[in-house]
């Protein structure tokens, strides 16, 4: 007789509480149910990160209430997810093929905002429905490690006994029709999956897996492909202050309204699509089309601003700095000592990021126009001209000149330099 799920794959006892992390989907009432079936406290939790494929987030409490759950708690995070929005533009942590990681960016935001939740409904098991391929996985687990460690972790999609139930959808269907919980699978073969948040979606899995498939498959839902955009350019102009957005077009925003903001502007001029095949945490390629209009706008516009109030060396450092980031954010490991200091010098950086941009957006491309109120600007048009001015004497290059010149003659002579001649 099995003893499911009180067993050593699950590591479940009897007098658990467990939180089910839900998006009201087929797996989530599906491994409701099936924990509610067999004796199981269950609380779900759902994280409102601002999904821009979610109309109304409390929908989900409606469709986990047939499984039989305790309650669905619904986390409002939509300003945590912001300021994480915030603070991946300033460390400018895009990862492989230049696309922003809304979901690397979400996941440290939910885990951190549903278990304190959590706590305050007596959980001690925290339950994930990633798979055991990807990343998020690790991600669920290594920042429920450290920052509740007390709590354990149920990942249901790696419990062998529930793999050979549910080996597919189907299945999955079926066993909730037998209690009368209707979920109908879509008429049509999905052609790709999406998760999505604040930050952007990301596109992945089904027919995009085949690498002879073109991106455009994808149909975007924060804006529209560079064909389709307007045939009129649109200026926008965003302020910055040592390092945030601050204001779009003149209009003073929280992080919040700039990130809602910067997504309908830009989406509608057919910016941030990308594509990648990035390194996944396993060891595997992943292919991805992503959406991020957003974070697109706001960190190209940034980058601006860092390119006239950062110095070479600074920006020498910046761009390994950006690199860290980049990658412990992808590995769920945020919170890490080493990541945390990467950022605070990231945010000593861009103290001086002070400055107003104006872009113009046409078809998926950003165009500089102007760049002007930047109290802390190293570019000095004097200096950098090439007419006669009142900046550098280029007669004072010379004695640099020479300087240089006795290292270079040393190098010669003593035969490490190596040329084809």
């Amino acid at each position: 007789m099995s003893t499911w799920p009180f067993t050593k794959e699950t590591g479940l006892v009897k007098g658990d509480v467990v939180g089910v992390c839900v998006s009201g989907g087929l797996d989530s009432k599906t491994i409701g149910h099936k924990l509610v079936a067999a004796g199981v406290d269950v609380v779900c939790f759902t994280a409102d990160l601002g999904q821009p494929d979610e109309t109304d987030i409390n929908e989900v409490r409606e469709k986990m209430r047939p499984t039989g759950v305790k309650e669905t708690v619904i986390v409002d995070l939509k300003n945590e997810m912001a300021e994480g929005c915030f603070e991946a533009i300033m460390a400018q942590a895009y990862y492989d093929g230049g696309y922003w990681q809304s979901t690397g960016i979400g996941r440290h935001v939910t885990v951190l905002g549903l278990l304190r939740s959590m706590k305050e409904k007596g959980v001690t098991v925290l339950a994930h429905g990633a798979t055991g391929r990807g990343n998020d996985q690790m991600r669920f687990e290594r920042y429920t490690n450290v920052i509740a460690p007390e709590m354990r972790v149920y990942a249901p999609w790696r419990d062998p006994e529930l793999l050979v139930d549910f080996p597919g959808r189907t299945q999955m269907v079926d066993y909730l029709a037998k209690f009368n919980i209707q979920h109908e699978l879509p008429k049509q073969k999905k052609r790709y999956s999406t998760d999505s948040n604040l930050a952007g979606l990301s596109n992945e899995a089904e027919d995009l897996e085949d690498l002879e498939t073109p991106m455009d498959i994808v149909v975007p839902l924060m804006g529209v492909w560079p064909k389709d955009a307007p045939n009129t350019p649109e200026e926008v102009t965003l302020s910055f202050t040592k390092g945030r957005c601050t204001a779009i077009n003149g209009k003073a925003v929280t992080a919040l309204e700039a990130m809602l903001e910067a997504n309908k502007i830009a989406g509608r001029n057919g910016i941030g699509l990308s594509h990648s095949l990035e390194n996944r945490l396993l060891g595997t390629k992943s292919r991805g089309v992503y959406e991020a209009p957003g974070m697109t706008l706001l960190g190209k516009g940034l980058d601006y601003v860092y390119q006239g109030t950062i110095d070479r060396r600074s920006n020498q450092l910046f761009k390994t700095l950006q690199a860290h980031v980049s990658d412990m954010m992808y590995d769920g490991r945020y919170f890490d000592p080493s990541c945390q200091a990467a950022l605070t010098a990231i945010k000593q950086l861009a103290e001086a990021a002070t400055g107003t941009l104006t872009l113009q957006l046409y078809k998926g491309n950003m165009l500089y126009m102007s760049l002007k109120e930047m109290p802390h600007t190293l570019y000095k048009e004097e200096d950098s001209s090439m007419e006669a001015s009142s900046g550098l004497n280029p007669v004072s290059s010379q004695g640099y000149a020479e300087i240089q010149k006795v290292e270079a003659v040393a190098m010669a002579e003593a035969k490490l330099i190596r040329t084809p001649y």
